[in-house]
């Protein structure tokens, strides 16, 4: 199996964008961040639109993103996805310059990322999007479907975790779904099987346990979660 995961509120326990904007951006970001959550603003364009706003040096931003903690499990999870040969890889709507910034201070820097890329200079940043695709059903700067290449690995199964809006589209093509937050409330009400998780402790018994019934049942099908909510 290999594994996708998102980064802001699932891989950390804050929002590194949001603490960056809160901290070093002009407060319009907040009236962009309103009409993306209204509706009338892509993702996408409200991101371009407030990381222009972002001010403050690199090292003011280093010192932001520096306070940003990770999962406290999602290191050793790391170390059993390598033990056990499963690809792990980093998808991300958020900003490609802020999650390397973090991975690296945790010695996970070595990991795959996909996400939007940060480019300028202090007081004149703007955000690229290689990722971005017009018919990107979420309207994010990463079309995560395209960029974590959804349904499109044959005969190995997709592990997708994550917590957020910009996941749903990438979450619904998933073998094996682990969400929480706004993910969760949107796979609930959808009727898709998912498991919900707190910390990344939650997600290695899973897969785990998957992996142990997969070997001793070969038939045994595992991208329908059995009593998941």
């Amino acid at each position: 199996m290999r594994i996708i995961c998102d980064f802001d509120g699932t891989i950390t326990r804050q929002d590194g964008t949001d603490l960056v904007l809160e901290a070093l951006a002009a407060p319009e970001w907040r009236v962009l961040q309103d009409e993306w959550t209204a509706g009338r603003l892509l993702g996408a364009d409200c991101m371009v639109g407030q990381v222009a706003l972002i001010g403050g040096s690199d090292a003011d931003l280093d010192a932001t993103l520096d306070t940003v903690e990770l999962d406290p499990d999602f290191a050793a999870f790391v170390a059993w996805c390598e033990s056990e040969g499963f690809p792990i890889s980093i998808v991300s709507d958020g900003v490609d310059r802020f999650i390397t910034r973090i991975l690296n201070r945790h010695g996970l820097d070595h990991l795959p990322v996909t996400a939007n890329r940060l480019a300028g200079e202090p007081g004149a940043r703007r955000l690229e999007l290689p990722w971005r695709r017009s018919d990107c059903a979420a309207g994010s700067g990463v079309c995560k479907c395209a960029a974590a290449a959804i349904g499109q690995a044959a005969n190995v199964p997709t592990v997708y975790i994550g917590d957020g809006r910009s996941d749903f589209c990438a979450s619904s093509g998933a073998d094996i779904l682990f969400a929480k937050g706004a993910l969760a409330e949107h796979a609930a009400t959808r009727g898709r099987p998912y498991y919900p998780f707190v910390t990344f402790a939650d997600v290695r018994r899973r897969l785990a346990s998957l992996v142990v019934a997969s070997s001793a049942e070969p038939g045994r099908q595992t991208n329908h979660p059995s009593g998941a909510s």
